[in-house]
């Protein structure tokens, strides 16, 4: 009997401590709920954290004080990588907070911003508190007391986020002497203060409109906006500080005001227009197609030119800063990223030898290009005509922007990118293909007789002929084609030479294939195809007809072969490249390229380049006409080329287009363009 009843009253006593060990396995601890509200605080899950707070805290703060405004601060300042950490509490100090219901958690914060990283400390009070379950019975369970210092400790009593924002400055462009060719500068921003509008409101709008080239209604909607108080001044527009005459209209009218501000200036004007470009303010398309951490909805940006395929290094970087602001109180710097200004480009372009071109055009449509050719370094990229890169920063007269456009000499074309037909400025280039396989002996004479030459061993001629300017009164050799610009004489050579070969050869100096430039130049094409189909396109492209195009660009870095012993230079554009860089290593031969550079001496004393031969400077260079008609029967217009150096310095390589130059002498008067340039820059 009395080991039955120790039997029971143990098995009693084990059941009831069973009981108590499960119990206490089960009890949430502290830890446990913050380290859930840790969690969902990591997820961004505000809506869930709100479920966790106190009952004092949930009446203090509505939703809209917690989870709004959570989401809305981490929205705005992009805040990411959310890691909280805390240092539990010891053994004895959780029985104790476990037997009073209470608990004080130290944490850490650290998140990025679009500023960059932000840590805080702060402490998390958690207290036990009694809520209904799912089965509608009361429990226990942890709640934080919350207020706002958990989002950020300066906002606990008070305060609002706000963003100090620097801008950068926009890098400068400048050319190898470091003058300028985009450059920060004062310029006028005109303003109305609106009680200056009291008499003639009406007649002094009108006269500011027409001053500043814009409409009545444009300066009522910037007045109507509604920050705008009588006594403010309120931005109209901003002019060119060159525009003197105009400011001094507007100073001349009660209600005008002009500042000086800072703008962006283009001192070569139109000279470099297409080259430089100009800013605008960004679109909303443009936005779009932007990284919305470095471009907003009022940004400049490049239109055109270096200005637009280098605005992300030219524009910099904002500096910004997030501060907490307490009236009475200092404000409090969370983040900080320091501006960036923006970084200044140095080309080799000479400003005055870009002025000097695109002067010499005098308003004629055409590109060219100067170039170093013992170097490399790109002198001068001229597109003409053009347009005021200031102007078009600063508006355009009414009517002004359509005018260009319907213009036939389409001023806001960019030439100095686009292909062209060479015309025989290509011959040096067949030849050099010729001599460089073996198909070409500069020795030998070749006899052709009359003005015209079809292929009697050819087929698909039908009646096509190759014409020539001039006949000779002995066999043609290589430097007589030259200097006469034979065309038959290169027809027959390129046909003796077979499709493949040539393709080859005109590989070699870069066609078909992307401009190693920092500035974008349509690759050079063979053909619409990059084939030659038959023996008239063959014959037709031997001498720069038929589909072959190029950019003047191209076409000064291929006479760079003939004067660097065989090796085609890369064209360079920034000050601190290498120079030298070859682009095509022995096109030719160091013997054959010394050969053709002689020739482009003779073409200029006793051939086709005569008007470029002046007592004062020996010139070496070729002429090209490229005829622009569909049919032989067609009396089509011309495009004249010239590429010229001085046969001694070799220092400057000017290849130059003038479109349309029939009337003008083509290539004749191209030629004496380059000379006047090159006297003009010795």
């Amino acid at each position: 009997m009395k080991k039955r009843l120790l039997f029971i009253i143990m098995t009693v006593l084990i059941f009831f401590t069973a009981c108590s060990s499960t119990e206490e396995e089960e009890e949430v601890t502290p830890h446990d709920r913050f380290d859930a509200y840790i969690e969902l605080w990591n997820n961004q899950e505000f809506t869930k954290m709100y479920e966790h707070i106190t009952e004092e805290s949930s009446a203090d703060y509505p939703t809209e004080a917690f989870i709004d405004r959570y989401e809305k601060i981490y929205e705005d300042l992009d805040l990411t990588n959310i890691n909280i950490s805390y240092a539990e509490l010891s053994d004895e100090d959780l029985d104790e907070a476990m037997e009073i219901g209470e608990a004080v958690l130290p944490f850490t914060v650290e998140v990025d911003s679009i500023a960059g990283p932000i840590t805080f400390d702060y402490e998390a009070t958690l207290i036990k508190e009694a809520e209904i379950n799912e089965e509608d019975e009361e429990e226990e369970d942890w709640f934080v007391h919350w207020d706002p210092g958990f989002i950020f400790p300066d906002l606990k009593d008070g305060g609002e986020i706000k963003f100090n924002t620097t801008q950068p400055e926009r890098g400068e462009i400048l050319d190898r002497n470091q003058m300028p060719l985009a450059i920060n500068d004062y310029v006028y921003e005109v303003g109305i203060i609106p009680d200056g509008l009291a008499d003639n409101e009406d007649a002094q709008k009108e006269k500011i409109a027409d001053l500043l080239n814009v409409s009545v209604e444009s300066i009522d909607a910037k007045l109507d906006e509604s920050w705008v108080e009588s006594d403010l001044f309120v931005p109209i527009k901003k002019i060119h500080k060159t525009k003197e005459d105009i400011a001094k209209e507007l100073r001349d009218i009660d209600a005008v005001m002009l500042r000086e501000v800072t703008g962006r200036s283009y001192p070569a004007g139109e000279a470099a227009a297409h080259l430089i470009g100009y800013i605008g303010p960004i679109t909303a398309e443009e936005l779009e197609n932007k990284d919305s951490n470095l471009y907003g909805p009022h940004d400049m940006i490049g239109k055109q030119g270096f200005e637009k395929y280098y605005d992300e290094e030219l524009r910099g970087e904002s500096g910004l800063e997030i501060v907490i602001a307490n009236e009475g109180k200092e404000d409090v710097v969370l983040a900080e990223k320091p501006v960036q200004n923006g970084e200044s480009l140095s080309l080799t372009i000479d400003v005055n030898i870009q002025q000097k071109i695109f002067d010499s055009y005098d308003g004629e449509t055409g590109s060219s290009t100067a170039i170093n050719p013992k170097t490399g370094e790109t002198l001068a990229l001229v597109s003409s005509p053009a347009f005021d890169p200031n102007e078009a920063l600063y508006g355009l007269p009414v009517g002004e922007w359509e005018k260009l456009q319907e213009d036939e000499k389409s001023p806001l074309l960019n030439r100095l990118s686009a292909t062209f037909a060479p015309g025989s400025v290509m011959k040096p280039i067949t030849a050099a293909i010729g001599l460089d396989n073996g198909t070409i002996d500069p020795d030998e004479g070749i006899e052709i007789n009359g003005l015209t030459w079809s292929n009697e061993d050819g087929s698909g001629w039908g009646d096509y002929e190759v014409r020539r300017v001039s006949e000779s009164d002995k066999p043609v050799d290589l430097a007589d084609a030259l200097m006469r610009s034979d065309n038959i004489y290169f027809a027959m050579q390129a046909i003796d030479m077979g499709v493949d070969p040539f393709i080859e050869g005109l590989e070699q100096f870069g066609f078909g294939e992307d401009i190693p430039f920092p500035y974008p130049i349509q690759e050079s094409t063979i053909s619409s195809d990059g084939t030659l189909s038959g023996e008239v396109p063959l014959a037709n492209t031997s001498y720069g007809q038929a589909e072959i195009e190029m950019s003047s660009l191209h076409l000064a870095s291929i006479y760079t072969t003939f004067l660097n012993e065989g090796n085609m230079l890369k064209p360079l554009l920034f000050t601190d490249d290498e120079h030298g860089q070859i682009w095509h290593e022995d096109v030719l031969s160091a013997e054959n390229a010394d050969l053709i550079e002689g020739i482009l001496r003779q073409v200029v004393t006793d051939g086709t380049a005569s008007s470029a031969n002046d007592d004062a400077l020996e010139i070496s260079g070729k002429t090209g006409t490229a005829e622009l008609k569909k049919s032989k029967d067609e009396d089509g217009e011309e495009n004249g080329w010239f590429v010229g150096y001085p046969t001694e310095e070799q220092d400057i390589l000017i290849a130059m287009l003038i479109e349309n130059s029939k009337e003008l002498g083509t290539s004749a008067y191209a030629a004496e363009k380059v000379k006047d340039l090159l006297l003009d820059l010795q």
